[in-house]
C-alpha cells in the first residue's frame, strides 16, 4: 500500500465505490478503507441462515434512487424488475390492492374498501403530481445543488411546492383523502426510517417523503436481480477495474487535515491523501477527526428476515402471491401510526407496531438455489416502524424479541394461519427468522443510533452562497478537503450512488 494517494474513501459502502470508480477512471490514485471483511456496507446479499442457500438482502432491500445514469457510466452489470403490485393493506376480511397494471381492478379495490370513487380520484390526481415532481426534481440530484429559489422554479407548481416544500404533509393528506387507510398507505412513505409524524413542523417527515416518490423520475422501488449485493459487487468490480484499491478490514481511526493535505490512521498503519472522503454518518466523522460531535441521530426501525417454506394464507381472498409482491402494510393506518409513534415518544414499544413486508422471491427468485426455488420457499423482509432506539437502550435483548412477537401477532391478525406455521426450520429446530433493532444496526454497520439515512435527510437545494465544489455538490464538512460521500451528504439517504456521485463531481472540479 503506498504511503500517499490523491482520495483515500474512509467507508466501502455503494456510495464509497461510487466515488471510487467515478475518481479512478478519471486518473485518480483511490484508496478504499473498510473496517468490516467485504465490501457493501448495508447494501450486501448474505446467507442468513447458513444451512439454506438463500442469499437474503439483510440490510435494505429496495433500489428506486439509484440514476440510471450512474448504472450507464460506471458500466454495471446490473439490473432491477419492477413489482407489478404496488401494496396491498389489509383490512378486516378484506383489502386494498393498488395494481400497477389494472387500474380497474385498483379502482374496484378502492371501491370495495371505502365505498365510493372519491378517494380512488384524489389518489390518482395526488400521484400524478408527484409524478411531476419526480420528473423537475430527479435529474437535480446528480447536478450541482440548486438554491430554494431555483428549484422552486424547476417544480414550477405552487400548490405542489406548498405542500411538499412548506407545509406539514399531514395538511395535504388529510385534505386530500377521507379514508384513514388511504392516508395512513400515503404517510408511510415519509416514515420509513424517519422517526415522526404527519404535522412535524420540521418537515422531516415531507423531506422523507419527497425522496420515497422522485427516485429515477418515476417514484419506482424495484427489486435488484440477485440481491442488494449484486449491486455492491458490480460496484466493487468497477472500481478495481479502473485501478481503485479496495482493502476491506481496514478500520480507520482518526482522520488529521490541515485543510491542503489529510493523515488518515488505521489498523495497518497511516496513509496520506490530498482529500479524503467519508462514507460515515456526521457524528461518526467529528469522532474520527477528534471534534465536538453533533447529536447522535436516531434509528427508528425494526428488521426481520424470514424464511419461508410456502406463503401464508389471507383472510382476504386475494391471492398471497399478489398480496406480498408488493409492499403489505400491516397496522398502517392513519390514526394507527399516530399512536404508535405518541407511544414511542413516551418510551414505551407501540402497542399495535406498524410494519411492512415484501417478498423478493416473487419478483427475482434467483437469489434461491433451484433446490429451494422448486419447493416454494420464499424469503419475506419486514421493515418497523416507530421503534427507536431509545426503546432498547436498558435491555436490547428482551425488547427486541418482545417487539418481535408484538410484531408477527399485527401480522397473523390479517392472516389465515400463523405466520411462525410457514417458516423454514432448521436442522437444530430453530425457526429461519432473524431481528435486527437500531442498536443491531449500529453495532454491525456502524450507523449512529441505527439511523439507516445517516442523520435526517435534506430538502436537495442549497442554503448558503459558498462556491467551494464542495457546497456547490452538497458535500461539505468543516473542512476544505475533507467531504462527506454517503447518506450524511445533502441529497444522501437510501440506496442511490449520489452521496459518491457528487462528492466525486467535487473532487474532479477542485483545484
Amino acid at each position: 500500500m503506498p504511503s500517499s494517494y490523491d482520495v483515500v474513501i474512509v467507508g466501502g459502502g455503494h456510495n464509497g465505490l461510487v466515488a471510487a470508480a467515478y475518481l479512478a477512471r478519471a486518473g485518480r490514485s483511490v484508496l478504499v478503507l473498510e473496517r468490516a471483511g467485504r465490501t457493501g456496507g448495508a447494501a450486501v446479499s448474505e446467507r442468513v441462515f447458513p444451512d439454506f442457500d438463500a442469499r437474503l438482502s439483510r440490510y435494505s432491500y429496495l433500489v428506486s434512487l439509484l440514476p440510471r445514469q450512474v448504472v450507464t457510466e460506471l458500466g454495471l452489470r446490473f439490473e432491477t424488475r419492477r413489482r407489478r403490485i404496488s401494496s396491498y393493506t389489509p383490512v378486516g376480511d378484506g383489502g386494498l390492492l393498488v395494481d400497477t397494471a389494472d387500474p380497474e381492478r385498483t379502482r374496484a379495490s378502492f371501491a370495495r374498501l371505502t365505498g365510493s370513487e372519491s378517494d380512488h380520484r384524489a389518489w390518482q390526481r395526488f400521484y400524478g403530481t408527484t409524478a411531476r415532481l419526480a420528473q423537475r426534481v430527479f435529474p437535480t440530484l446528480t447536478a450541482p445543488l440548486p438554491t430554494r429559489a431555483e428549484l422552486e422554479r424547476i417544480v414550477d407548481d405552487t400548490a405542489t411546492w406548498e405542500a411538499i416544500f412548506e407545509r406539514p404533509l399531514g395538511e395535504t393528506i388529510e385534505a386530500t383523502f377521507a379514508d384513514d387507510t388511504v392516508r395512513g398507505v400515503v404517510l408511510t412513505d415519509a416514515l420509513i426510517g424517519t422517526f415522526t409524524h404527519a404535522h412535524d413542523p420540521q418537515l422531516r417527515q415531507n423531506r422523507c417523503f419527497l425522496y420515497h416518490v422522485i427516485g429515477n423520475g418515476t417514484g419506482d422501488w424495484d427489486v435488484p436481480v440477485g440481491g442488494m449485493g449484486a449491486l455492491t459487487d458490480a460496484l466493487a468490480a468497477a472500481a478495481r477495474a479502473a485501478g481503485a484499491e479496495l482493502r476491506p478490514g481496514h478500520a480507520v481511526t482518526a482522520i488529521e487535515t490541515d485543510g491542503v493535505r489529510a493523515e488518515i490512521r488505521c489498523a495497518g498503519g497511516a496513509v496520506g491523501a490530498r482529500h479524503v472522503l467519508v462514507n460515515a454518518a456526521p457524528h461518526e466523522l467529528a469522532r474520527l477527526l477528534g471534534e465536538p460531535a453533533p447529536a447522535k441521530p436516531e434509528g427508528a426501525q425494526l428488521k426481520i428476515n424470514m424464511l419461508l417454506r410456502r406463503l401464508p394464507r389471507l383472510r382476504d381472498a386475494v391471492d398471497p402471491h399478489d398480496a406480498f409482491a408488493g409492499t403489505f402494510h400491516i397496522a398502517e393506518g392513519y390514526t394507527q401510526l399516530e399512536r404508535a409513534y405518541r407511544e414511542a415518544t413516551a418510551g414505551r414499544p407501540p402497542s399495535a407496531p406498524p410494519s411492512e413486508i415484501y417478498c423478493h422471491t416473487l419478483t427475482d427468485p434467483s437469489i434461491l438455489s433451484p433446490g429451494l426455488a422448486a419447493r416454494g420457499v420464499h424469503t419475506l423482509t419486514l421493515f418497523g416502524l416507530h421503534t427507536p432506539a431509545r426503546l432498547f437502550a436498558d435491555d436490547p435483548e428482551g425488547v427486541t424479541r418482545r417487539l418481535v412477537e408484538s410484531t408477527l401477532a399485527q401480522l397473523d391478525s390479517v392472516l389465515a394461519e400463523p405466520i411462525r406455521d410457514c417458516l423454514v426450520t432448521a436442522p437444530d429446530g430453530r425457526p429461519c427468522l432473524e431481528a435486527k433493532s437500531p442498536i443491531d444496526l449500529e453495532h454491525e454497520l456502524g450507523l449512529p443510533g441505527g439511523h439507516i439515512f445517516h442523520t435526517d435527510l435534506s430538502f436537495p437545494f442549497r442554503t448558503d452562497d459558498d462556491p467551494t465544489p464542495a457546497a456547490r455538490w452538497g458535500v461539505a464538512t468543516g473542512h476544505s478537503n475533507v467531504f462527506l460521500c454517503g447518506a450524511g451528504a445533502v441529497r444522501g439517504g437510501g440506496v442511490s450512488g449520489i452521496g459518491g456521485h457528487n462528492a466525486a463531481m467535487a473532487v474532479l472540479e477542485t483545484r
